[in-house]
């Protein structure tokens, strides 16, 4: 409960026990639009973007990173700070052209990008398509003479081991994701030997979730001094310089907030020696951020459906679970699964007093929001919320698991809610059988 309460105390509000949203009862939202749902708080969106904004230097800018999150709001609400964005899939470039960012501001990183995919950002004008093996570079050269659009193109560089950090290791070893900073100098002689490929800078990511900002610095140290490395080999400087995201916010007991201050400091005193730079004057500096900015600003909702005891053990049945929030339930890689900042919503200031299992619906023991939780005297109906849903919650779960509806997103800000994603109804469950 300490995390639910620091969580509480910094972004929402609570009236007679029930937790608040912008002025949004949680029970208002659940009563309009049913249980269960995502709810995201714009002013939470509002707090994080001038928290990050205020820790990044003027030349640094931000392409939010639209796996974290893909809902058109979101995107809007950021394309209106001024961020790119950046994507992973065709399907995501797609959602970005859709919230109507300009096709020049987008970003496409990934593994395994398909000739389609490659075909169609090409055809849009994208702004950098970033390589990550010989075949993708070969691949876009082909595309790019065959279509007679020069590709854009960075290297996403795979780091040594020495600016690792994070929950999840991106780089540092063996991975399919980048280029082995090892083999970098060779894999840049072959972009640059061939004119269908306009090379423009490098994208460093060694990781992601990390709490510890001298890691992060640790990280754009590296990759302005490889950057520097590789514009004096070029005898040009880069056009842009991509660090990756990674920013973390803390989920569990022992961990901490990113310390934004310590970051701004650092960042400033990196950036101050690069004005100066003659290899990197001019150079576009970018962050991608989708966890850190989105991640606080949402909470999944479930309704306690049915309460039982087994074998000495309480569990509340509740009507949503992993196939909406797999991460929560720990099988997003979690080795011993850890549980999110968890709470009933509509029983806030109930003093916790009994240790309960939540469970969802699905016909697997794998379908656990919390374990062994202590939570108020739990009644039929009653609300749990899993905080910190704001990010790859929805978008990296099994949602056609079991063929239950999947779950509405609503859009609190200023006392309203709106409904920003509607609920999946059972029918939509048949349309891939269409056509069969």
């Amino acid at each position: 409960m300490d995390r639910v309460n620091r969580l509480v105390e910094h972004h929402f509000q609570v009236t007679s026990g029930v937790l608040v949203l912008d002025g949004v009862p949680i029970t208002a939202v659940a009563e309009q639009h049913g249980t269960p749902f995502f709810v995201y708080s714009h002013h939470v969106l509002e707090q994080k973007w001038a928290s990050l904004r205020n820790a990044l230097p003027k030349e640094v800018s931000v392409s939010y990173s639209v796996k974290a999150n893909p809902n058109q709001a979101l995107l809007t609400f950021f394309l209106g700070k001024g961020c790119g964005l950046e994507v992973a899939s065709g399907g995501e470039f797609y959602q970005a052209r859709l919230a109507g960012c300009p096709a020049s501001e987008i970003l496409f990183a990934g593994p395994g990008k398909t000739e389609a995919e490659l075909e169609y950002a090409l055809g849009e004008g994208i702004g950098e398509i970033h390589l990550e093996s010989r075949l993708e570079a070969e691949r876009v050269a082909a595309l790019s003479r065959r279509t007679g659009i020069r590709a854009r193109v960075a290297v996403r560089v795979n780091p040594t081991g020495e600016v690792q950090g994070g929950a999840m290791r991106m780089g540092g070893k063996p991975v399919p994701f980048g280029v082995d900073e090892e083999v970098l100098g060779s894999f840049l002689d072959l972009i640059q030997s061939d004119p269908a490929l306009d090379f423009t800078g490098i994208h460093l990511f060694a990781g992601t979730q990390i709490l510890d900002a001298q890691i992060l610095l640790a990280q754009y140290c590296h990759g302005i001094r490889l950057a520097r490395e590789v514009a004096s080999s070029l005898q040009r400087p880069l056009k842009t310089v991509d660090f990756g995201g990674g920013l973390g916010i803390p989920y569990f007991p022992n961990e901490r907030e990113l310390d934004m201050a310590r970051l701004r400091e650092g960042f400033e005193d990196l950036m101050k020696e690069t004005r100066t730079d003659r290899w990197l004057s001019g150079t576009q500096f970018t962050v991608e951020p989708g966890r850190y900015l989105v991640g606080e600003a949402g909470i999944y909702v479930a309704r306690v459906n049915d309460i039982k005891i087994s074998r000495g053990k309480k569990f509340l049945v509740t009507d949503g679970g992993m196939h909406h929030h797999l991460a929560a339930s720990g099988n997003l890689g979690q080795t011993i699964k850890r549980n999110y900042p968890v709470a009933l919503v509509n029983r806030l200031t109930s003093t916790p007093t009994e240790t309960v299992e939540v469970t969802g619906p699905l016909c697997t023991p794998l379908d656990v929001l919390a374990r062994s939780i202590t939570l108020p005297v739990t009644e039929v109906g009653d609300l749990v919320g899993v905080f910190q849903s704001g990010a790859y919650a929805r978008a990296a779960s099994p949602l056609g698991f079991l063929s239950h509806p999947t779950p509405p997103e609503v859009l609190a800000e200023a006392g309203q809610c709106r409904l920003i994603r509607r609920r999946g109804r059972f029918a939509d469950c048949l349309s891939d059988l269409q056509g069969l």
